[in-house]
């Protein structure tokens, strides 16, 4: 197999290329580039926090790489965020004018990028498909498919495809680590938590910064109610993880979620203000609105408020952000959470205009995301709305039915339950004793330990009894 910056031959009056190191052609006959361009590759399916400065090196090193400019255009779309809009244009427009000496599979990804940033992400699922059954080992490809079906809820398609692309895969190739990682998180939110314990203990054996196969452990050990092993084995990585970006916020929420467990409450809200949401720490200070950011801390609050923690002040800043991003959903899930933060400190104009402007988007039938907006979003916001508000029963009504639809929001199981716990709750203020046994059931039929000794359920349950 050739390896990246090994220059291929090509017709006169066109630039040389080199190949990524699974031998894919790159049309860049910058050796430099092409070595960057794979390591950037890795470092965002392991999320470090280098990955955009890498794709800088990698775009100053060649300026006309078409492929390199998809990339950065992949990761500021992937952000959601209206800032970065012009940036997204200038972006998209290199890319096209790198494309005439581009691979087809390059030209590919830039008709992918230009889909997505005109808002036809269906289109550009469309196009990774494509280019994932000539290419599977793509892993840009396979990486930023990947991600969109997740944050818009499409669990069996996620792990349609890493199954589909497995047999592609060995253990010799370059970047299997990354790819082992995805399979093994697809397969943990369908449930087959061993298997994909398996692969991540492998993938961390490998490369102990591989932060994603970190949170994918995270996530077996959560599903497996193994709270007390799984917070002290966070606590074991924490010098591993100088290297990585917002994930590492969202590994200490995770280690929070089993504190809750343990009943660890005290432990609970002093890492939130020292490691998920320390407005001084320099990532935090550098990007104080990112989506991870903004969906750890609601969720965790409400979390605690639940269970009898005054959390003061902290709702302010987030309630803050969620004004400033009234009428986006290009990430689902962080919606509601923001819905939280204005329901929570009482600002009643803001939330109506909040809900205002999405049911102005779920009016628009060319939009791929407004079923998801009507089916899920909206719903889950009111619903945290009405259960901040005391009206228990409408938060039931907006909730109930759509226990299925709620997937929609994207995504983790983990951070979907979120909605589950409010559901429930609301049901038990309510009265809705039919509505409790139903959930209680599969919450017994589906975790290993009962709900009565579970955090968010443990209450409804000895209501129930």
């Amino acid at each position: 197999m050739a390896t990246a910056g090994i220059l291929l031959s090509a017709p006169t009056g066109v630039p040389a290329m080199t190949r990524d190191e699974r031998g894919l052609p790159l049309s860049t006959d910058s050796t430099e580039a092409a070595v960057l361009f794979d390591r950037a590759v890795e470092h965002y399916l392991k999320f470090h926090a280098d990955t955009m400065a890498l794709v800088g090196r990698m775009l100053a090193a060649d300026p006309r790489f078409a492929l390199g400019h998809c990339f950065k255009g992949y990761l500021l779309l992937s952000a959601a965020n209206p800032a970065y809009a012009s940036e997204i244009a200038a972006t998209l427009a290199a890319a096209e004018a790198g494309s005439a000496t581009a691979t087809p599979r390059e030209r590919q990804h830039v008709a992918a990028f230009a889909a997505w940033s005109n808002g036809a992400l269906d289109r550009a699922l469309q196009i990774w498909r494509q280019i994932l059954d000539a290419h599977p080992t793509d892993l840009l490809a396979v990486r930023i498919c990947d991600t969109n079906w997740f944050r818009h809820g499409q669990t069996a398609k996620i792990l349609e495809q890493a199954d589909r692309l497995a047999p592609h895969w060995s253990a010799e190739l370059p970047g299997y680590d990354c790819f082992q990682t995805i399979w093994a998180f697809a397969h943990e939110e369908a449930g087959d938590t061993s298997g994909a314990e398996r692969a991540v203990d492998a993938a961390i054996a490998r490369d102990r910064s591989n932060y994603f196969a970190h949170h994918v452990k995270a996530h077996v050990m959560e599903m497996e109610c193994r709270p007390r092993e799984g917070r002290d084995w966070l606590a074991s990585q924490v010098g591993d993880w100088s290297l990585g970006n917002q994930l590492i916020h969202h590994l200490w929420w995770h280690r929070a979620l089993m504190e809750l467990e343990l009943g660890e409450l005290d432990a609970v809200l002093a890492s939130y203000d020292s490691n998920i949401r320390n407005l001084d720490e320099p990532m935090t200070k550098a990007m104080p609105d990112h989506f991870v950011d903004l969906q750890n801390a609601p969720a965790l609050l409400w979390r605690l408020e639940q269970m009898g923690v005054e959390v003061g002040h902290r709702w302010q800043e987030l309630a803050d952000k969620a004004e400033a991003r009234i009428g986006e959903a290009g990430h689902p899930l962080l919606v509601p959470h923001l819905m939280m933060a204005l329901a929570a400190t009482g600002r009643a104009e803001a939330a109506g205009r909040f809900l205002g402007a999405l049911r102005d988007l779920a009016r628009d039938n060319a939009s791929w995301t407004a079923p998801g907006i009507v089916e899920a979003v909206l719903p889950a916001c009111e619903a945290a709305l009405a259960h901040r508000q005391g009206d228990y029963a409408r938060a039931v009504d907006l909730l109930a039915p759509r226990r299925e639809q709620i997937r929609l929001l994207g995504g983790s199981n983990a951070q979907r339950d979120l909605f589950t716990q409010m559901l429930v709750d609301a049901a038990v203020k309510s009265g809705r004793g039919d509505i409790v046994g139903d959930i209680i059931a599969d919450q017994a039929a589906n975790r290993t330990v009962p709900p009565t000794e579970r955090a968010g359920y443990a209450a409804a349950a000895r209501w129930l009894a």
